[in-house]
């Protein structure tokens, strides 16, 4: 069979299983359901968020959460909610738009050139003079280069007393934010749980109403109790799991969901920085403890001509890691003490292909 041939009969086979799809947008990560679920944590974002509607005290908030657990979803729909009730609402994702200049550029819809961030900042002022919520998605991915983060700085200080609502998976993140601007934003902290089993399901269940046109109740069970198992109840694989069983009736349920999770640890793993990704290298040798894990980190920093972190700040990524689902923290019991020890959840050969990749060997 030469490629032709192939492409001709993958085309057939997937046109033919596309009756089984009723709407394949539900499965896009960017698609935001006309119902999300409802959770604990999500009541008091909306508490907020009409404490501010009617009286314009801000209430600035910092969610954070591991990777699929709803956050970026839930506020997305937030927004569309409130904008239909009549209230200014700004978004902006700090991966696409990484620095404070890039990101007042980005809400005011202008391509900045020879302005000033202080200027960027007076015209937004004067485009916004009144009460209006600003979502900074991802805002641990501010570049390092924009040291004083100046957006904080000018959002929290404000008179016309903005709401910011930070959303990050990095639990460490803020303790590394400038006095001043901590004393000025005072955020409340909201963290967002990993989904339960049970919440998984209901999820999945609303998808495969709107998407599919086949029983899908054991098989979501099943997706559900896999993902909260060993994929750290990430939601993005527990749908892309079921859109390729949908599509794919043939390979076995395991097989698509490690397959929907190779698809997601890739994309995480492609957005890493140099020294987080020299950090999971160095942890790739099995269950080892974190200091000796240190070592080797060290090590291959000086290999790689990177400038390591503290180990204050080597411990604050082990945990971000952990919040993104690629590494599993324990505390072992060693002698009489406890000892936190580090391995990979995923396949240490993603790892080796991005260094390949960035490193060039």
């Amino acid at each position: 069979m030469d490629i032709n041939e192939y492409l001709k009969k993958k085309e057939r086979r997937i046109a033919k299983r596309m009756v089984r799809l009723r709407d394949v947008s539900v499965f896009d990560f960017n698609y935001v359901p006309d119902s999300p679920l409802l959770r604990e944590e999500l009541k008091l974002v909306i508490d907020a968020l009409v404490r501010y509607e009617k009286t314009g005290i801000a209430n600035n908030i910092l969610i954070v959460g591991s990777r699929g657990c709803g956050k970026t979803l839930s506020l997305r729909y937030l927004q569309e909610l409130f904008r239909a009730r009549g209230m200014t609402i700004h978004y902006a994702n700090c991966r696409l738009t990484n620095t404070s200049y890039k990101i007042l550029a980005h809400l005011l819809r202008v391509r900045a050139r020879g302005v000033s961030f202080d200027e960027l900042a007076a015209r937004f002022a004067d485009t916004c003079q009144h009460k209006a919520v600003v979502i900074l998605d991802e805002v641990d991915l501010l570049s390092p280069k924009d040291r004083d983060k100046d957006i904080l700085y000018f959002l929290s200080r404000s008179t016309s007393n903005y709401m910011t609502i930070l959303l990050s998976n990095n639990p460490g993140w803020a303790t590394g934010l400038d006095g001043s601007i901590q004393s000025s934003l005072q955020p409340e902290h909201i963290f967002f749980r990993p989904y339960t089993v049970p919440q998984l399901a209901d999820i999945l269940q609303s998808r495969a109403r709107e998407g599919i046109r086949i029983a899908t109740g054991p098989t979501i069970k099943e997706i559900a109790a896999r993902t909260a198992k060993h994929a750290n109840s990430d939601v993005r694989i527990a749908l892309k799991t079921l859109y390729y069983w949908a599509l794919e009736p043939g390979v076995g349920l395991g097989d698509n969901f490690e397959r929907a999770r190779r698809d997601v640890v890739v994309d995480v793993v492609r957005s890493l920085n140099e020294k987080n990704l020299l950090i999971l290298k160095a942890g790739a040798a099995g269950e080892r403890q974190a200091k000796d894990v240190y070592e080797s980190y060290r090590r291959l920093c000086i290999r790689y001509r990177e400038e390591p972190y503290s180990y204050q700040h080597f411990h604050t990524s082990l945990t971000y890691l952990q919040s993104l689902g690629l590494t599993l923290l324990m505390s072992t019991k060693v002698n009489r003490s406890f000892a936190k020890t580090m391995q990979l959840t995923f396949p240490v050969e993603i790892l080796d292909e991005f260094l390949r990749l960035r490193f060039g060997q």
